[in-house]
């Protein structure tokens, strides 16, 4: 074969690798719109979802990246909402996360007025230096000129893949359209546009008696890059509670490290977490104004049910998970130390490999324990799964049964419950399985 013959073989053989490799990242997306490969886990449907009065919400597809789904969604809260959020510790935090802490602190003086929130999917607009922050300020400008709201008061969130310029004139270009789209019913197609790796939209709400009625809605993304000081989740919870934004920033900052903060998929923390929690102040009450208002604590246990509710279901959508698994720690020196604890059980690959082949293997839960580097007494140590009693002090309990254990294990919801016996401190994380799906999803996910 002359030089010729075989550049040319060559350059065709790239030509339909290249081809290939569109055609099975389009198969991809049609089998995720046609609700293919959705999680074990997932609810049986998107859950109803009341309109927060003072909140609009539109979706639409800009192709940021996906070629046949919406991938952008605008909010808009009324004149008179305030605005809180945490977001990821991560040392490489992205543009938009950057931006939205900026606004936050800028807000801090005079923080009720209109808001809007601008989120799109497919590209996470993360180490890409000072484009990065460039199209930021684009988008918002743009998205504030539209909705006739300053952009210091816009936020954004991105999504998806790290290190690529973010294409911001197709988020631009569809502005307009979206503007006039704004729906106070538009829920279920805002949490879809934000999903990546996600196999379900999460929505949660609750309603929360205080003078009157107060409605608590939102919606997440997140599947996989979970773990605590969040995770690659995007989360938007709108309420039209009257509310002191400070109050609300430090219940959101309370109740995150309860939820939020206490669930990990696979110990890996992105660079764009955002938690964004608007309240728009529309509710008939007198405004919760002072930390010892009996109202406040009403009104943070709703908020704290959907928070967790949201948490869980991202557990759910864990990337190739088969199995949800509660972990309780109790006997330790702390809480603090027994959610360390927790979560050296709760990303012990060892530990979750074990779930996913239904292996009651509890030595490798005593492995966790002990290479958390936290106190514990080998002695006094405990493990339950359910119910059942595998072990008590130091030893396999005389009671336990492999073949109860096993048969415990098959289950899809799981409750691990270890004493280390040293202290009263305890702490309760959730994680899932690691199955070989969670290798294929993240194998290929810029392929």
């Amino acid at each position: 074969m002359g030089e010729t013959d075989r550049a040319a073989l060559e350059a065709r053989l790239a030509e339909r690798r290249a081809a290939l490799a569109d055609l099975s990242a389009e198969i991809a997306e049609i089998e995720a719109a046609l609700g293919g490969a959705v999680s074990p886990l997932a609810p049986d449907a998107f859950p109803e979802m009341p309109a927060v009065p003072g909140l609009r919400l539109a979706a639409g597809h800009a192709g940021v990246k996906y070629r046949d789904r919406d991938d952008v969604m605008l909010a808009e809260l009324a004149e008179g909402s305030v605005m809180a959020g945490t977001f990821t510790r991560s040392a490489t935090r992205a543009a938009p996360v950057l931006w939205c802490e900026e606004r936050l602190r800028a807000l801090a003086d005079a923080p009720s007025g209109r808001i809007g929130i601008v989120v799109n999917a497919g590209n996470a607009n993360a180490f890409t230096g000072a484009n990065g922050m460039a199209s930021v300020e684009a988008v918002m400008t743009a998205a504030g000129e539209a909705l006739g709201i300053e952009s210091g008061r816009m936020f954004m969130a991105s999504t998806g893949v790290i290190g690529e310029p973010l294409p911001h004139n197709r988020i631009t270009a569809k502005l307009a359209d979206l503007t006039e789209a704004l729906s106070e019913e538009a829920f279920p197609a805002a949490a879809r546009a934000i999903m990546t790796t996600d196999t379900f939209a999460k929505g949660a709400s609750a309603m929360v008696q205080l003078d009157g009625d107060v409605t608590i809605s939102g919606f997440a993304k997140g599947s996989g890059m979970i773990a605590p000081d969040m995770a690659t989740m995007l989360v938007f919870i709108f309420t039209d509670c009257a509310i002191a934004q400070p109050l609300l920033q430090a219940a959101v900052a309370r109740l995150t490290d309860l939820t939020f903060n206490a669930i990990t998929v696979d110990s890996d923390t992105s660079t764009s977490d955002t938690l964004l929690v608007g309240a728009t102040g529309r509710a008939e009450m007198e405004p919760i104004l002072e930390v010892d208002d009996p109202r406040l604590a009403a009104f943070e246990g709703g908020l704290r049910y959907v928070m967790q509710d949201l948490a869980l279901q991202v557990v759910r959508d864990g990337e190739g998970a088969t199995k949800q698994v509660e972990i309780t720690v109790t006997g330790a020196e702390s809480d603090l130390a027994a959610r360390r604890i927790g979560l050296a059980i709760a990303n012990s690959p060892l530990v979750k490999t074990a779930v996913a082949g239904e292996d009651p293997n509890w030595g490798r839960i005593v492995m966790a324990v002990g290479k958390s580097g936290e106190a514990a007494d080998r002695d006094q140590l405990s493990i339950r799964f359910g119910e059942i009693l595998v072990a008590e002090k130091g030893w396999v309990a005389a009671s336990y049964r492999e073949e109860d254990g096993a048969a415990y294990m098959r289950g899809e919801d799981l409750e691990i419950t270890v004493d280390v016996g040293v202290g009263t401190g305890e702490a309760t994380v959730w994680t899932c399985d690691l199955t070989k799906r969670y290798i294929e999803i993240n194998a290929d996910y810029r392929s």
